[in-house]
């Protein structure tokens, strides 16, 4: 059985360490700011990014990858739709998981402030 696993938290959380330990293959909506090697967050682009992230996920699947993780925030529920619809169109199984450990130094430099925003705007 193919396996897609959503893998939500704040940042910090160990999202992107643990989707990588888990799966065959990754991703998450950060990756579109990644300029050689260096994080450059543009709030103007993130849109894009998510969409990037889920178009990446959906070739992974036309290419039948045996698992796949999808890590970002996910503090909508609703956010985690597109996967859930991708993963009903390939026949994939879901496996959501929500990192609840102590948050560590972000590798992306998110805020504090910024943090409990998302804090506040989650869904369970």
């Amino acid at each position: 059985m193919k396996q897609l696993y959503l893998i939500r938290g704040l940042p910090g959380s160990g999202k992107s360490t643990l989707a990588q330990q888990i799966a065959d293959e990754w991703f998450e909506a950060d990756r579109y700011f990644m300029v050689d090697g260096v994080y450059k967050f543009d709030v103007k682009h993130l849109s894009m990014a998510h969409t990037r992230c889920k178009e990446d996920v959906e070739i992974a699947m036309l290419h039948d990858a045996r698992s796949i993780a999808v890590a970002n925030t996910f503090t909508r529920r609703w956010e985690m739709d597109p996967y859930l619809i991708l993963a009903q169109k390939y026949d994939y199984q879901v496996t959501e998981m929500t990192m609840t450990g102590p948050l560590r130094p972000n590798t992306h430099g998110v805020p504090d402030e910024t943090i409990e925003i998302m804090r506040a705007r989650w869904e369970k």
